[in-house]
């Protein structure tokens, strides 16, 4: 069975400092279960796995009950139990009693290992609650050389059908491949990990948006005109914020355009990234196939995917991702590393593409400029390792 990084994370983790809570945050059938599991198992340990998705979400007597269940498990051993609770996030009060449990814990036995599908929420508890108490673990969607590697992918494959592992076995059959990345990973996200969860007065206008947005991949697109798209769309202020929710649930990513101002970084128009290219692919099914693959729409995907990759990579509490745009220039992406910046350009074969590379080095001089794609860095070189430029 193929091991994700993440596994050997969680282990090597464990080993320095066992006296606390991990999670692991990320979307939905990208393996976390399984890597919960892989880790658990070449620990050496007993473990105990019990999952919260379910229709009606459960109480925090829940999470007591797994507990003592972990506990008998390991009543006749002196080695530590693992206890492994997926989507966390979905039973009310988690983050309480799991302090509870934690600060009231005598055996020291139990090594809990907390997966949750929707950062919103997981955050919440985790900076309520659980301050200093936990150590936190990205699993993130599968990056090119991981689909390889486990199915034998090709860059363009991957580009069109994305990295959902599960999904990887329908490719030859491209019709139940869209139903199945439709079904069980759109609808279900929306469904269980936004609608379920959280107060959403227009639940059609976030899915219309959703299905806007894949339309969009790696434009800039205003939120007036995407009212003027959407049915009963009410305010930019309500798009605003579904289009965060459907962040949270690591669907869509609105990137905020680079001023150099904090005021005008959140009034700007999004350029819409979708978090993995499946999501574009099953809801245009008029592009199912690598064969005969429109140019122009090619450029959108692969300029998408690397949007996608930088987000992974470098969205993080000390940098940040944008796109700046002057009129009709622009440059595709920029990382902000404090005074650092690095302008990026996408050589993706979109015929509409001006080049904003020398217009933003002339505005901000000791900014960094980095082309990938044609006469840069190749495709293949960022995508095996996002962190080349």
């Amino acid at each position: 069975m193929f091991e994700r990084k993440i596994v050997s994370e969680i282990l090597r983790f464990t080993s320095i400092s066992p006296r606390r809570l991990q999670i692991v945050i990320g979307p939905r059938q990208v393996g976390k279960t399984t890597a919960a599991k892989q880790a658990a198992l070449k620990s050496g340990y007993p473990s105990h796995y019990a999952s919260a998705d379910e229709a009606l979400p459960p109480g925090p007597e829940w999470i007591e009950a797994q507990w003592n269940a972990a506990l008998r498990l390991g009543i006749n051993s002196d080695a530590p139990v693992w206890l492994i609770l997926d989507e966390i996030q979905k039973v009310r009060g988690w983050s309480e009693e799991m302090k509870r449990l934690w600060d009231t814990d005598t055996t020291r036995k139990i090594q809990p290992l907390l997966l949750g599908s929707s950062a919103l929420l997981l955050q919440k508890g985790l900076s309520e609650s659980l301050a200093g108490r936990f150590f936190l673990h990205r699993c993130t969607h599968w990056a090119w050389p991981e689909m390889r590697e486990a199915f034998g992918w090709d860059l363009d494959t991957w580009m069109l059908y994305g990295g959902y592992p599960g999904a990887a076995n329908y490719i030859s059959d491209p019709e139940l491949w869209r139903r199945y990345i439709n079904d069980s990973l759109i609808e279900t996200t929306l469904s269980r990990d936004i609608l379920q969860l959280e107060t959403v007065a227009k639940p059609a206008l976030l899915r219309h948006l959703f299905g806007l947005a894949t339309h969009y991949p790696s434009q800039v697109l205003s939120f007036n005109k995407m009212l003027g798209q959407l049915v009963d769309a009410g305010n930019t202020t309500t798009l605003s914020h579904y289009l965060q929710l459907l962040g949270q649930a690591f669907l869509i990513t609105g990137l905020s355009a680079y001023s150099g101002g904090e005021v005008r970084r959140r009034a700007s128009s999004p350029k819409l990234i979708i978090q993995n290219n499946a999501l574009v692919t099953a809801v245009n099914p008029r592009h199912l196939t690598t064969k005969n693959l429109d140019p122009a729409w090619r450029g959108r995907l692969v300029e998408n995917a690397v949007g996608a990759a930088l987000i992974q990579e470098y969205n993080t509490p000390s940098t940040s991702v944008h796109y700046w745009r002057d009129g009709s220039i622009e440059a595709d992406f920029l990382i902000s590393d404090g005074p650092n910046l690095i302008a990026i350009e996408v050589k993706s074969g979109r015929p509409d593409k001006v080049s904003g590379l020398r217009a933003f080095k002339k505005q901000y001089p000791k900014s960094s400029p980095r082309i990938i794609g044609s006469g840069g860095i190749s495709l293949e070189d960022f995508f095996q390792n996002p962190t080349v430029i």
